[in-house]
């Protein structure tokens, strides 16, 4: 009798925060209440901190792309981003949303003021990148100011995906050409770490499902979270 083989185990991958409305706006607020000061430090906090976690929120960008942003990198006059430092050197360009755009040109305006001929977009004191350290401080003690949930800044970036893929739930399979434009826009080297947050998006999934069939699984697979390792 031949002993059965133990089946290789394939761990989940964790499921991102799924934010409120409520927690959002408790986490913008908690923003906007940064107190001014003196030190340059402190007024570089205020300006900064409420417009970087804001262009995460609405372009997906990962941390890192933020907080390698060069001053070029932004066109401000046509609402284009370059993302030039990314996971593999994986370059590509997000379009702003107007408000967005907007906002970003009034905070370039105060930080210049400050810095004049600054070369970073979000830069530190001595016009350097700050270190993914900064984020981690700067998110957590404002998110936990009036929410109660475990969740990192990252999940800005994941959120991005859903919402946008929640969007397209009354499209049927016509989605092929945003599911592109969203991938690119993302900056993922393939589609599959897009499809990822297909599985995510109950709506999107159940009418895939009644339309496919027992086909389903093959087109919405367990598919991991490649974007994991892409921060």
């Amino acid at each position: 009798m031949k002993i059965p083989k133990i089946p290789h185990s394939r761990p989940n991958p964790p499921v991102p925060h799924s934010f409120s409305e409520k927690e959002l706006k408790n986490f913008f607020r908690a923003c906007d209440e940064i107190k001014d000061g003196v030190p340059i430090q402190v007024k570089l906090r205020r300006i900064e901190v409420p417009v970087f976690f804001r262009l995460l929120f609405s372009s997906g960008l990962r941390t890192t792309e933020a907080r390698l942003l060069r001053k070029h990198d932004v066109d401000l006059r046509n609402g284009v981003i370059n993302v030039r430092y990314s996971k593999g050197y994986n370059e590509h360009r997000i379009v702003l949303h107007d408000t967005m755009g907007e906002l970003l040109v009034r905070y370039d305006n105060a930080i210049s003021e400050l810095m004049p001929g600054r070369k970073i977009f979000f830069p530190s004191c001595k016009d350097k990148c700050h270190w993914n350290i900064w984020v981690y401080k700067q998110f957590n003690g404002l998110w936990y100011k009036y929410n109660d949930a475990k969740t990192v800044a990252y999940s800005l970036r994941h959120n991005y995906a859903i919402e946008n893929i929640n969007q397209w739930t009354d499209h049927g399979f016509e989605i092929h050409d945003k599911l592109v434009a969203l991938s690119k826009s993302m900056g993922h080297s393939t589609l599959t770490s897009t499809m990822y947050y297909y599985s995510l998006v109950p709506k999107l999934a159940s009418i895939i499902e009644n339309l496919s069939g027992d086909v389903y699984d093959e087109i919405i697979p367990d598919l991991p979270n490649d974007d994991e390792q892409e921060k």
